[in-house]
This record gives structure tokens, sequence and C-alpha cells, in this order.
């Protein structure tokens, strides 16, 4: 009896796959119907099981979870080489008047830039931390097809903020309120719009409490930098006489649906209270160097969700490739010699936060960070096939050690191919390219950077 053929939108065939405990299996399917994953195993039997609209031949490559940028700044792609060997106050003198000089038709090429570079360096999806025109950002990344987090920068205080940057209570809720009923759940399920604070300092306590109110009111998330500064620290001890995250706690507000970026100048307290309420952090690994050094070990011991995130072009590009080589360093140069352990923070356990991490960071691992079934159908395809990759003892040390952005060839979000070996099919990069350095330009003398 012959076996029945199903029919499916995308098959991925001979391919190596990362499962979802990060180990590679090869001569393996991948079958995409709609947005899912339909099914996945071994080649020679699903081949045969399946007809499908389109299929990528998958010899010598890589099938894996697309990468998630859990805290980047849509908005700053255009300040990318500007901040770098520059004295403080970095804020005052480069970032404030580079974002209050910010225009709809800027933020709308940053973010089309933002979106070209992390298609072509496997980030699939990504939780943007709020600035101006939010609206904008939302167009280009429904045009790009990825998938994404916005939010809006929310700032009601601060002496070191012009007025034009700050707004009352009720406007920061309204514009923010605005944004979530014309952009949550568009894109065909790919947006999600979450709640604001850009930081402590810059929110007053009846705007923070509001804020995760009405957050809580519309079923979604808070995000905000905490822990970045010593300034953020001090401020919370000698207004509130408690540390960040110990504030938070007081005003009653911290949940499960709480991501505070950065995370680094933490007390074993505070720690506590992230676990007590199974909040979630990401770190910036490249960006949080010249701050300090997490206390990541610790915090994966306490069963904390950690994802990775760039913190934006204007710091270290969006290569989440990147951020991980230098995460593993770090934190082995840190906590491992000190202590003579090699192995303080094994490959896997960085890619699980690149992916899986990302996920918990953005209240969606049911349904993403991992390569099964039922999963929505966001992956990436490297060319593994290279010098610089193989042979290898162990691919996922490699993966690590050795891969670039570059390396990856195929990226699909949603069941729909965005990028097909190495050419975008939903921007048109030279136009972005070419808008992007007059956009770059104009904004650099009206800013006077």
């Amino acid at each position: 009896m012959e076996n029945k053929v199903y029919t499916a939108d995308l098959m991925i065939k001979n391919c190596s796959i990362l499962t979802p405990e990060f180990e590679v299996k090869s001569g393996q399917c991948v079958v995409i119907k709609d947005k899912n994953i339909l099914d996945i195993g071994d080649e020679t039997i699903l081949s045969k099981n399946y007809k499908t609209k389109e299929t990528l031949n998958g010899n010598g490559k890589l099938v894996m979870p697309g990468l998630i940028d859990a805290h980047t700044h849509i908005c700053q792609q255009l300040l990318r080489g500007r901040i770098t060997d520059e004295y403080p106050m970095i804020w005052t003198r480069i970032m404030v008047p580079f974002e209050s000089n910010l225009q709809e038709k800027d933020v709308f090429t940053s973010a089309q830039l933002s979106c070209l570079e992390m298609i072509e360096s496997g980030t699939t999806a990504f939780i943007d931390a709020g600035g101006r025109h939010m609206h904008k950002v939302a167009e280009a990344v429904i045009e790009s097809g990825l998938r994404g987090v916005l939010t809006c920068s929310t700032m009601d205080s601060g002496k070191d903020i012009p007025d034009t940057m700050k707004s009352s209570i009720e406007e920061n809720l309204c514009v923010n309120k605005q944004l979530f009923n014309d952009f949550h759940g568009a894109g065909d399920g790919r947006l999600d719009v979450w709640f604001s604070l850009r930081s402590i300092i810059t929110c007053t306590p009846g705007l923070i409490q509001k804020v995760f109110e009405m957050a809580r009111d519309c079923s979604t998330g808070v995000q905000t930098h905490m822990n970045e500064y010593p300034n953020e620290v001090s401020y919370c001890l000698e207004n509130f006489q408690m540390r960040p995250y110990e504030f938070l706690e007081s005003l009653g507000v911290l949940d499960q649906n709480f991501l505070g970026a950065h995370s680094i100048l933490l007390s074993e307290n505070e720690m506590e209270i992230i676990k007590k309420y199974n909040s979630k952090i990401v770190h910036c690994p490249i960006s949080n160097a010249g701050k300090g050094f997490t206390k990541t070990p610790g915090l994966l011991q306490k069963g904390i969700g950690i994802g990775l995130g760039t913190d934006g072009a204007a710091h270290s590009g969006l290569s989440l490739f990147d951020q991980m080589k230098v995460f593993k360093s770090l934190m082995r140069a840190f906590w491992g010699v000190p202590i003579f352990d090699p192995v303080v923070m094994p490959s896997k356990n960085i890619l699980e936060m690149a992916t899986l991490g990302g996920a918990k960071s953005m209240l969606q691992e049911h349904q993403l960070g991992t390569l099964e079934a039922g999963k929505k159908a966001d992956m990436i395809l490297i060319n593994i096939d290279q010098p610089h990759i193989q042979p290898t003892h162990q691919l996922v040390n490699t993966l690590i050690e050795s891969v670039n952005s570059n390396d990856v060839t195929d990226t699909i979000v949603n069941g729909k191919l965005l990028m097909k070996n190495r050419e975008v099919l939903t921007l048109d990069e030279e136009k972005i390219k070419y808008e992007s350095k007059r956009a770059m330009k104009d904004l650099s003398i009206r800013a006077k950077i």
C-alpha cells in the first residue's frame, strides 16, 4: 500500500539541524506549511511523504532557529561609528541632539537599514527599546517580514532631558496606547507592541505605575533599561533608599512580563527579586563590556531567563554572532580564570540565550526559539561547508567560535523566505543603502554632531 502524500509550502531537504537539545543531526528534512513547522525528520522518509511548492537544497547547510536580538535600538542605526572612543557625556553631547532631531523619514530609513542588516546576519526577531516616530518603524518591519516587539520612548523627568523629549504621564500613555491599537498583532501576527520606560531616572514613580497598569490591562509586556550605570543605582539609593529592582518591587509592578535590559550592576537581593517574579533580563555583551561584567553564571544557576542583545548599531552593529563570540571570552576571562573554571560559560548556554532565551524575553517561548513541529517557522540556514567551519569535532562550539553573519545563506520568518542564497527578497538593498548615506549626512548637520 502506497504512503499518502501530504501537501506543504516549503521543504528544506538533506540538511543538518540544530535540535532543541542543542545537538546536531544530519540527513534531515524540514517541512513548512503556512507559518509553522509541519514536520522534521529523516530525509529519506519525509521527502516521500510531502509534496511542496518550493524546495531548498540543504546540502552542506545547518538549519537552526533564527537568532533573537532581545535588546536593540532601531532608531539609532544612523549613529553607527559616532559614539565609540568618545569621552563622557555621550548622552548629553551626542545622543540627545541626535534623537531630538529625528524626523519620520530618518526613522523609517534607520528601521529599513536595521531590518536589512538583521535579515543578512541571521536575526529573525527582535525587541526594540523604544524611540520616536515608532509607527514608521512598524511600517518598515512589516515590509521586511521580520518579527518584532516595538514600544515608545517614555520619559517625563530628568535634568539632562530637553523638554521636547519629555511628555506628561497622559501624553506618554496615549502615544504608547495608540501604537498598541494600531500595530499589535499586525504583519500577520509578527508585530507585538509593549509598553516602555526609558529608564528609572527619566520616569517619575507615577508614570512607572501607570505604564505597568496599562500593560497589564492590554495583556502585554514592559521593558526598560535596568542597572546599567552606577549613577542609575545611586539615583535610586539617594531618592528611594533602594536599588532599582528593589524600588520596582516596592511599587508592586514586577511580574513575569517584565524585561530588564542590561542588568549589569545587580546585588544578590536583586537577583533573588528577579527570580521571585520570573522577570526576564537581557545582556548586551559588547556594549556592557565598557560598563561592567554581568553576573550571568549566577543568574543561570537561579534559573533566570536571559536573552542576548546588540544594543543597536551605535554600539556594536547588529550581529548576534559577534556578540556570542565576545560574550564567551568575557565570561571566561572574568568568571572562569580567577577560579580556574574553563567551562564557566559553555557554548551551548550562549547559543540558548541567543535563541530560546530571546524567545523567553519576547514572552513567546511556546512558539519560537527551537526547531519543533508546531512552532513558528522562524529559522536560518548556515553554510557550514567552509574551511573556517569544517571539519570540526563539535559544531555547536564552532558556531560560537568561528561562524559569522556572512555564513547565513537563507532567512525564513513565519514560513516566508526573506533571504535566499544571500539575496534579500523583501527589501531593496541598494536603495536603502543610498538613502541611509544621505539621511546620515543630513541628520548629522541638523543635530550638529
